[in-house]
């Protein structure tokens, strides 16, 4: 599967009697129903350790785009109409700063690995703690309740699958947890955000901004509120979209798809 085509459903498994194995390219698999997979005893893989780096690094970039208002100065600059840049135009630090990873797998920690460059405060919401030697090595602060990380973040990034639980994670009630100077990052998926309520928070100034790789749907339609909004930056999904990674998961998905046909341990099997 790439870019979650061809859709699994019973159709098609029913038209495919010896198909063994679904290899879907990327980490996200919310767009299988495994229970029906597994109910054809059909083997799923997908490509988290592919993708980990470079949407880590779309994660930062994102961060430090928003803070330091990239986007609104590009425009500036190359703008017809601009004389002058104003010397009052500011941005926020990022260095120092806390930064609050909802989700601390693979992708999450490598986040919190860079931003302990910037000198960040990491706190961190995981269904799993990390053991005490990874938490240790990044100086990572484990929040067992989501809402005392998002009530001491300045940046809150979601790195997390889609799941029924993640669904609507963050709504109307933890944005209004949130700094109303802090910034929500989004590299997961766009269903774990509830964007009415993102829209309602960044209009009436609950929270200050969001950087999102990832909306429901993809792309919004053109009207869409948050496409008008100078405190927001919205890229296409481009989290994985490097030559390198987009590489390691084709490789990935062949690996998986020799070991299901061959009968051998399936590499990176979703479980």
């Amino acid at each position: 599967i790439w870019y979650h085509k061809p859709v699994i459903n019973k159709e098609l498994l029913q038209s495919l009697p010896n198909l063994k194995i679904v290899a879907s390219s990327g980490a996200g698999i919310d767009h299988l129903d495994l229970n029906l997979l597994s109910s054809y005893g059909i083997k799923v893989s997908n490509t988290p350790s592919a993708v980990s780096t470079d949407t880590a690094d779309m994660g930062m970039a994102l961060m430090l785009a928003s803070s330091r208002r990239l986007v609104e100065g590009y425009q500036m600059a190359v703008s017809p109409e601009t004389e002058f840049f104003p010397a009052n135009w500011l941005g926020d630090e990022v260095s120092k700063r806390t930064l609050g990873i909802v989700g601390m797998g693979t992708i999450g920690y490598k986040v919190a690995q860079r931003a302990r460059a910037f000198e960040m405060k990491i706190l961190y919401h995981n269904r799993n703690r990390r053991n005490k030697e990874e938490e240790n090595a990044v100086e990572a602060v484990y929040c067992k309740k989501i809402d005392d990380l998002l009530q001491q973040s300045d940046f809150v990034l979601l790195s997390l699958n889609l799941t029924p639980q993640t669904h609507k994670l963050i709504g109307r009630r933890e944005l209004g947890l949130m700094k109303p100077t802090a910034t929500l990052i989004n590299i997961s998926r766009g269903l774990v955000v509830d964007q009415d309520a993102l829209v309602e928070a960044l209009q009436n100034k609950v929270i200050k901004a969001a950087a999102l790789d990832v909306t429901y749907p993809e792309p919004l339609p053109r009207d869409h509120p948050l496409l008008k909004m100078k405190n927001v930056i919205i890229t296409p999904h481009i989290g994985s979209a490097t030559k390198k990674a987009r590489h390691l998961m084709m490789e990935n998905m062949i690996e998986s798809i020799q070991a299901g046909l061959a009968g051998l341990p399936i590499p990176n099997e979703v479980l």
